[in-house]
């Protein structure tokens, strides 16, 4: 009898793969493009918080004064600006808070001052740091300078800058400022009730019933898409404004306000809850209804049993993505928002209007708020998802039903009359001499080179700009997508990546662009060079978009199989052969997809744009509010009708690329 004796080995360091030359490639990869992402994104955005956070006051210790006699001589007695000030109570604590570029004059400690006084005055500061001006001469330190009394008028106190909340304070306590949270949550919800309404009844009648010309429906549906957010406002001041076609059915209401901004609001989110609700309701699975029937159940409580447990969470995506829409909006409320404030509009003002970056800082992170809840609330919502078909599943069939179908039609030739009557009052206003007066048919409006806002070059500018970055954007996006997807381990780096690809969809395009502003602007960041020039407006364009296009690259890779990489492995092959010659060619339809995405969004965006642009870069959706803004309404509309043409042109010709593209790369699908 043998007795088997077991060896315990002493404990190592646990197994680890060995990198290869791929891998660390492809980590690279990841690192470079995180990189992109860091400078464009996180740190533009920690300049803008850091902003909103900085305060500024005036302090009066820091300054210390001697003043003479009639005859310019000087007693030796030094002045505390601050204790003369306590005495007097000339400046109040409300004064002594300002912004970064304030100014206070020294003169308000002396109330019988006067410039033609033969007195002298000398100014220093009591620390080496502290800094005044004398005129536009800076001065800095604790030395001495004379001047007289025409002289002293012109010395002014810089303001010392700390961090704190009272920039928040100062938000939260003015009504005027405050009140645009309620207004832009109102619009916000209203609209999100409004619009998921109708496009849940649209995406049911184009899945649900048999009616004819669903395909033409469809293509309508997806028309607002292509034109920027102001559009609709203008072409509801020609409907309902003060001199407006149909102004009679406001019945003494004006559509300068939550009118406007809620039909408008309507009209350009429609087709993205339509997107989301058609996909939501395309996976049913006919065996539930044929369930429902074989139980007797009436065509009511299916509806509420079956179609709307199937696809809440379609509806409740398409809610978070409306409302977000809704509420970082910017151009619809500044054309037809009149005196109604809302957030998006408040940061223009404060910053464009008043020049008070700290305060348009403030209102960003203000607006930043529900945007980034709504943003992960709906995320955590779609984590809650489960598969609703299966492999045994049977795609559902609508069934004729004259009736049904009749409401169906005329339910979505209501919607596409809406859609299509915006944007046919837009071309009429467009090709009209002088509305109401002169409604003789002209060119004249397409003269944008006699108008403000940039002229043609406005419009080439935005080709470009599109252009570049549907070229440059998909080519990050893809290889980024690619990279996080297909990298073994590096667990760490990957969610980070995934985290900052994410980031750009909860930032709205107004804060993105202000951010921006106070990053690249800053003299002391070596890229400050690209700060007004096209290069500046591509990335904050990509960045913005980012999102949408990185999950719809993700999407189509996970489609290949993973033992792709494995052959190509055991082949030998690096990692790029295979993506040249099989994932780029695979993934096309996704490729032309985000190209064609980025493009259109570069075309119509405003809100990312409008803080960032120069005279040389000047876009044709800003020419549409600065035209709009100078009172060349039917100008603003052709342009608008400009862009239209525009994307549903590269609409187009992305379609024939893609049949033609897709021949050659997609063939192996018919096999």
């Amino acid at each position: 009898m043998s007795v088997t004796t077991q060896v315990k080995l002493p404990a190592g360091r646990p197994l680890a793969a060995k990198l290869g030359r791929d891998d660390l490639l492809m980590r690279s990869f990841i690192l470079i493009i995180a990189v992109y992402l860091v400078v464009t994104l996180a740190m533009p955005l920690y300049a803008m918080l850091s902003k909103a956070f900085s305060t500024f006051q005036f302090d009066l210790s820091q300054i210390e004064l001697q003043v003479s006699d009639a005859e310019g001589n000087f007693s030796g007695k030094v002045l505390s600006a601050a204790a003369l000030n306590e005495k007097i109570r000339a400046i109040s604590a409300e004064q002594l808070a300002t912004s970064s570029d304030g100014r206070l004059e020294l003169t308000a400690l002396f109330p019988d001052f006067s410039f033609r006084s033969p007195v002298h005055y000398k100014v220093r500061g009591v620390t080496p740091e502290t800094v005044f001006l004398i005129g536009s001469e800076r001065k800095v330190g604790t030395e001495w300078h004379d001047v007289d009394s025409n002289t002293f008028r012109k010395v002014v106190l810089r303001p010392i800058k700390s961090l704190g909340l009272s920039n928040f304070g100062t938000y939260f306590s003015t009504p005027s400022l405050f009140i645009s949270i309620e207004n832009s949550i109102f619009i916000s919800l209203v609209s999100t009730i409004i619009t998921v309404s109708l496009a849940f009844a649209f995406a049911y009648a184009l899945s649900r019933s048999c009616m004819r010309f669903k395909g033409a429906f469809r293509l309508i549906a997806m028309a607002p898409i292509l034109v920027p957010s102001l559009l609709p406002g203008i072409a509801l001041v020609y409907l309902f404004g003060n001199q407006g076609m149909l102004n009679s059915l406001m019945m003494g209401e004006s559509i300068y306000g939550p009118y406007g901004i809620v039909l408008g609001s309507v009209f350009f989110t429609f087709p993205h809850a339509m997107i989301i609700i058609t996909t939501a309701l395309a996976i049913s699975d006919a065996r539930l209804y044929e369930a429902a029937i074989s139980l007797r159940a009436s065509a009511w409580k299916t509806f509420w049993t079956v179609t709307i447990p199937g696809a809440r969470y379609g509806l409740i995506s398409a809610a978070f993505v409306v409302f977000n829409l809704v509420i970082t909006d910017f151009g619809l409320p500044k054309v037809i928002g009149g005196q109604y404030n809302m957030l998006a509009v408040d940061i223009y003002k404060q910053v464009i209007g008043q020049q008070n970056f700290e305060m348009g800082a403030v209102v960003s992170v203000v607006l930043l708020m529900p945007a980034l809840v709504a943003f992960f609330v709906d995320r955590q919502v779609q984590k809650k998802q489960v598969a609703l078909l299966s492999a045994r599943s049977v795609v559902y069939e609508p069934k004729p039903n004259r009736r049904f179908d009749r409401i169906c039609f005329a339910f979505c030739a209501l919607v596409a009359c809406f859609i299509v009557g915006i944007l046919a009052v837009c071309q009429f206003a467009a090709l009209i001499k002088f509305w109401p007066y002169d409604l003789t048919i002209s060119l004249k409006n397409y003269n944008f080179d006699r108008m403000d806002g940039g002229g043609w070059e406005a419009y080439g500018n935005s080709i470009q700009l599109g252009l570049l970055t549907a070229f440059f954007g998909t080519i990050v996006v893809f290889i980024g997508a690619y990279m996080v997807d297909k990298t073994r381990g590096f667990r760490t780096g990957r969610t980070l990546f995934q985290f900052l690809a994410m980031l750009p969809m909860a930032i709205p395009g107004m804060v993105l662009g202000l951010a921006y502003i106070f990053f690249f602007n800053n003299p002391a960041n070596p890229l400050n060079f690209i700060y007004g020039s096209m290069t500046i407006l591509v990335i904050v364009t990509v960045t913005h978009f980012y999102t949408v296009s990185h999950l719809t690259a993700v999407t189509a890779l996970k489609q290949m199989d993973g033992e792709f990489e494995s052959v190509s492995a055991s082949l030998k092959q690096p990692f790029y052969k295979l993506f040249a010659c099989v994932t780029v060619p695979v993934c096309m339809p996704a490729i032309l997809d985000i190209a064609i995405y980025l493009f259109v969004n570069a075309m119509t965006t405003v809100s990312a744009v409008v803080f960032l642009y120069s005279t040389d870069t000047a876009l044709a959706s800003v020419a549409v509010l600065n035209m709009d803004d100078a009172g060349d309404i039917a100008p603003a509309a052709a342009m608008g009708m400009m862009i239209f043409y525009t994307n549903a042109t590269a609409r187009i010709i992305h379609l024939f690329i893609s049949k033609v593209i897709l021949k050659r790369t997609q063939a192996w699908r018919l096999r």
